[in-house]
């Protein structure tokens, strides 16, 4: 069982940055690909970006394309999305999700493990 507990969201105005932590309890984290998802109010739960396990392949969604940055340490069990940039539509809560595969991909149906979320909101 991968337990995941992310951190780091609050308010922040457009144009500014936050960064999100993901810290998972098992040590197998290294094992796993891991990606962020984020929901909005009243609007269905959305890819965001991914990693594989080894942090050699990373996807992101169209729309945080140059502003969003994954990362990892495995040593750290931790997964990280740096966020620049940020615009008043990047608000909703956002959520770790790990997958039983080093892979990463962008469809929510194949992660086995999901955060609790953290509310990231963005002022105009």
């Amino acid at each position: 069982q991968v337990q995941l507990v992310e951190s780091g969201g609050g308010l922040v105005q457009a144009g500014g940055s936050l960064r999100l932590s993901c810290a998972a309890s098992e040590r197998t984290f290294s094992r796993n690909a891991m990606g962020w998802f984020r929901q909005a109010p009243g609007k269905e739960r959305e890819f965001v970006s991914a990693i594989s396990r080894s942090g050699s392949s990373v996807l992101y969604a169209d729309s945080v394309k140059g502003r969003f940055t994954i990362s990892r340490d495995n040593a750290k069990n931790t997964v990280y999305l740096q966020m620049n940039s940020l615009r008043p539509a990047d608000t909703a809560v956002y959520y770790c999700a790990a997958r039983s595969s080093v892979i990463a991909t962008t469809s929510s149906s194949s992660y086995d493990y999901w955060g609790q979320g953290t509310q990231v909101t963005v002022s105009s």
